[in-house]
């Protein structure tokens, strides 16, 4: 891979069936499947730790007052839940 190229789904694909050995379809699949299984366990409020690699989680954003830029006016921002991602040691230290 080059550097200062953006890795897409497809990329990925392409890199999970060459190292695995498998089909593009079967990756495909696979990678929809990890996707799909994060964003489930996110949703029922748990914590999934890949070791090595990070850890996803949901954080709480309170209600808060904010104003609309368009006309000044003050508005009520409702509370809501935000997917977070906290990169491991491994990860970290790879990069750098």
């Amino acid at each position: 891979m080059q550097k200062g190229i953006d890795l897409n789904k497809s990329d990925l694909i392409d890199a999970i069936a060459s190292g695995a050995d498998i089909s593009k379809a079967a990756a495909g699949r696979a990678l929809d499947t990890v996707v799909a299984s994060i964003t489930g366990a996110l949703k029922e409020g748990d914590t999934v730790s890949l070791v090595g690699f990070g850890t996803f989680y949901v954080s709480e954003r309170a209600a808060r007052t904010g104003r609309n830029p368009a006309t000044g006016q003050t508005i009520q921002i409702k509370g809501s839940k935000a997917p977070k991602f906290r990169a491991g040691k491994a990860l970290k230290d790879g990069v750098n």
